[in-house]
């Protein structure tokens, strides 16, 4: 009541006893008239019952049912009786006037003589009928009426009676009673409210409507203006309100329309791809979000489908963005008719779709995700006289209550993806908590986010081992290679394989390449300066087979070492065996150009590929490593041994030098001694260091 103005005030004054004293006086009435009428049918049904028991005990005693028809006949006639019925002890109708309800009379049989059971449109009343002791004497009317009564333990059961009553008259009684009540309340109601409107007009009408004005403008709504009726100073203030919202509307309409379109199109922009039209991933997060909250809450099973197009990048690389752009357009197209109109299609970035498929089982789920696919399959790109053929890779996930977050739903789906391609491209992956690849594959994405915090927080570090002629009395070339580490968040160490399958995987090698290639050369500068006088022993710099490929990385390390001014013949990069065959030609090519530099290679891990000798030929090295699987058990495995022997023959006749890793025994190191490997590298030399206790 503190908020409310002067009309509520005076209405609730006028109207609030009235409305108390009429529904009290209703709901007294009502609840009267209804036990009355309740307890009316239930007096009836059990007299009935009651005088037809002992009227009925000779018909059923000497099984003469014309008698007990006629009874049964003449209560049928008794007001609401729908049926009657006589059994004897046995529950075996004797005679029957009406068709008594089953159910009613299956709950009857269950219970003790006299039951009332009760049912949704009748009720029935069942008295038993016992056989009593006659005297001369006993058929005065007085003795008759007390023989209903007369019922002990020690008089025998013949049979019951049934009266069932209909309940149809007293619903109707009932209906009738409640409309005429509700009619005279609600009568009574209308006419107080109408007094106490009529009151409260005269007094605050003026007040309330200017009152109300302001309301209305101070929510916006300028087109707001009171009647002039009053007289005195509330015409005054009437005048002068209208004057005031005629302005204020004009300035304000002109602003409200630039505002509009401002706004609406910063909101579009917000939720939506500018491109193809297509909800966003931020909007298509809070959808996701909202699915989430619905399974979790009410029980319901939604899907995600993860989309990442295959081949994509070649019309790009062809044709240009625009041809790229144009593809997306027309794929968002077909895509739109796969679904339905509540899901929801949305694109994520560069070529990869989202949709939340609300309410769908993952059964079907999957029948919409090969749709999609199949749809992306079919479609064929026609830009300036070139034909492309893209496919899908599509990763599927359930949105259930065991669902945890909305980033969680999202690295599954896009590891189900990615599972995808691995698996061939063109396909479906249904995510599933066993699914190991999986499992290993978050993993590796929990790392991405690692490996970029630490770069960016400078979190790498670099070790050395050294490389050392096998017999230190020849005179030969000290070399020492460069190692990564990695520092996790609570400073602890953390080895290259825990993370280098990620970064190799999600395609940071890269990246992680350039930093160690500045970051050692960093190192390579700062000892000429601070040794000028002797010769930087060789370093040894690991390359991926992403660097390989890239067309920059030439240039990146060129630039490296005019910026450090470190002589190029002191460094030596070493490439894996698997990274140069895979990317034969780019490595060839790059190999090739910085060998002009004066810069050596080192091919590592070599013989482990089954190719090995043929494609040895057609790499440019410098230093032949051989495979530390190889290394480790030569001393007590012949076939280990043998093949580093070859390996070594083979290095030897190609005129290239040859490097033993994995080094671990003085046995091994005997061994390679044997065998006449030039320079050994492992635990046994020198183990890992950092790069500044060299």
């Amino acid at each position: 009541m503190i908020n409310w103005g002067i009309r509520e005030r005076v209405l609730f004054l006028a109207l609030a006893p009235v409305v108390v004293v009429a529904l009290m006086l209703a709901i007294h009435f009502t609840n009267s008239r209804i036990t009355d009428l309740d307890q009316s049918l239930h007096e009836r049904g059990l007299a009935i019952a009651r005088q037809l028991a002992p009227a009925s005990e000779y018909g059923v005693f000497s099984g003469n049912r014309e008698v007990l028809q006629g009874l049964a006949d003449a209560a049928k006639q008794e007001a609401d009786v729908k049926a009657v019925s006589i059994v004897d002890a046995s529950n075996n109708t004797l005679v029957a006037s009406g068709q008594l309800s089953q159910a009613l009379l299956a709950t009857s049989l269950s219970h003790h003589a006299g039951d009332v059971v009760e049912g949704e449109n009748s009720v029935l009343f069942s008295t038993s009928i016992y056989q009593s002791e006659i005297k001369l004497d006993d058929f005065s009317l007085s003795n008759v009426q007390e023989k209903s009564k007369a019922i002990g333990s020690g008089h025998r059961l013949l049979g019951r009676v049934n009266v069932e009553l209909s309940r149809a008259k007293t619903i109707e009684r009932k209906s009738q009673l409640l409309l005429n009540s509700l009619l005279i309340t609600l009568l009574g109601l209308v006419a107080s409210t109408l007094l106490a409107l009529r009151m409260s007009r005269q007094v605050t009408d003026p007040i309330s409507k200017l009152a109300e004005a302001v309301g209305k403008i101070s929510r916006g709504n300028l087109d707001v203006s009171v009647e002039i009726h009053s007289r005195g100073e509330m015409a005054t203030l009437e005048r002068g309100f209208n004057a005031m919202a005629t302005t204020i509307k004009s300035a304000h309409e002109d602003m409200q329309e630039k505002i509009l379109a401002a706004t609406a199109k910063l909101v579009y922009q917000a939720s939506h791809d500018m491109l193809t039209g297509l909800a966003n991933r931020r909007e298509f997060e809070v959808r996701l979000g909202q699915a989430l909250l619905s399974a979790k809450q009410n029980g319901r099973v939604h899907a995600l489908c993860y989309m990442d197009l295959d081949q994509f990048k070649i019309v790009n690389d062809t044709c240009g963005h625009g041809a790229g752009d144009e593809l997306l357009r027309r794929l968002t197209v077909l895509l739109q008719h796969c679904v339905r109109d509540r899901d929801m299609l949305a694109r994520l970035g560069g070529d990869e779709f989202g949709v939340l498929l609300e309410n769908c089982p993952l059964d079907k789920a999957h029948e919409v995700a090969e749709l999609m696919r199949q749809t992306v399959q079919d479609f064929r790109f026609i830009w300036e006289d070139k034909a492309f053929v893209v496919g899908a890779s599509i990763g599927l996930v359930s949105i259930n209550q065991e669902s945890e977050s909305v980033a969680e739903i999202l690295s599954a789906a896009d590891a189900a993806c990615y599972a995808a391609k691995d698996k061939g491209r063109n396909r479906v992956h249904v995510y599933m908590l066993e699914d190991v690849e999986l499992v290993r594959r978050q993993g590796e994405m929990q790392w991405v986010s690692r490996i970029t915090h630490a770069l960016e927080e400078d979190r790498m570090r670099l070790f050395y081992q050294k490389i050392v002629p096998i017999d230190q009395a020849r005179n030969g070339e000290a070399h020492f290679e460069i190692l990564l580490r990695m520092l996790d968040e609570g400073g602890a160490l953390i080895l290259p394989m825990a993370f280098i399958p990620a970064a190799e995987r999600y395609l940071l090698m890269p990246t992680i390449d350039r930093w160690v290639i500045r970051n050692a050369f960093k190192f390579c500068q700062k000892t000429l300066e601070k040794h000028p006088a002797s010769a930087l022993s060789t370093c040894t710099i690991n390359l991926s087979g992403p660097s390989l490929c890239d067309e920059h990385f030439l240039e990146f390390v060129q630039e490296q070492f005019k910026l450090h001014r470190i002589p190029s013949e002191a460094i030596c990069f070493e490439i894996t065996e698997t990274a140069a065959i895979t990317n034969l030609g780019d490595a060839i090519a790059l190999m090739k150009e910085l060998k002009k530099l004066g810069c050596r290679f080192s091919l590592d891990d070599f013989g482990s590929g089954l190719s090995s000798f043929t494609y040895l030929k057609n790499l440019p090295v410098d230093y032949l490593k051989i495979d530390g699987a190889f290394v480790k058990d030569m001393s007590h495995d012949p076939i280990d041994f043998a093949m580093v022997e070859a390996i070594n023959k083979i290095g030897h006749v190609m005129g290239l030098q040859t490097i033993a890793e994995f080094v671990e025994s003085e046995t091994i190191l005997q061994r390679l001694k044997e065998i006449g490997v030039d320079y050994v590298q492992g635990n046994y030399i020198e183990p890992p260091k950092p790069v500044n206790e060299m």
